[in-house]
């Protein structure tokens, strides 16, 4: 169903790949939007095992396309160093395919949230549920349950090994 990849020598395992959802801080999700079509958005979001989570608006462009067509896929960078006398950047990315899903149970919603928060601001719990009281019922939260993952690397970053 999913394309294996072409350049399997730069592929990363999946622990590294998983390590790269988990370091980076944002991401561009992808969804089929207008009349056919892509509308890419960056987002933050938090990687929890085989899902990623973020919030946006309860209206709006991303959330009538996950309404449409809940496949989407999302992207993070998590080097990207130009080597301009290379003619070459020594890159390392990953990016998820699955389904997105729209949370409408509150207390599935607040975890989410929580683990959200957490991510962004380790060191004010108090804050963070200051926060959240105060926007769970405006706030939309969508899951991605991860269906395929990859990871790849720049083949510089391979041979340094």
């Amino acid at each position: 169903m999913f394309r294996e990849m072409r350049r399997k020598k730069q592929e990363l395992s999946a622990a590294d790949t998983a390590a790269v959802f988990e370091r980076a801080t944002s991401g561009v999700l992808a969804v089929s939007g207008d009349d056919g079509y892509p509308y890419t958005v960056p987002i933050s979001f938090i990687y929890c095992g085989s899902k990623i989570y973020f919030h946006c608006a309860k209206a709006g462009h991303k959330i009538d396309a996950i309404r449409q067509n809940n496949k989407v896929s999302f992207c993070v960078i998590d080097s990207d160093c130009v080597h301009p006398e290379k003619f070459t950047t020594y890159f390392r990315s990953a990016i998820a395919f699955g389904k997105a899903r729209i949370i409408e149970d509150t207390a599935e919603k607040r975890a989410a949230l929580e683990f959200l928060a957490a991510k962004y601001t380790p060191d004010d719990a108090d804050g963070r549920r200051k926060e959240i009281d105060g926007s769970i019922e405006r706030v939309c939260i969508i899951e991605l349950e991860i269906e395929h993952m990859t990871g790849k690397e720049a083949i510089e970053l391979v041979n340094m090994k």
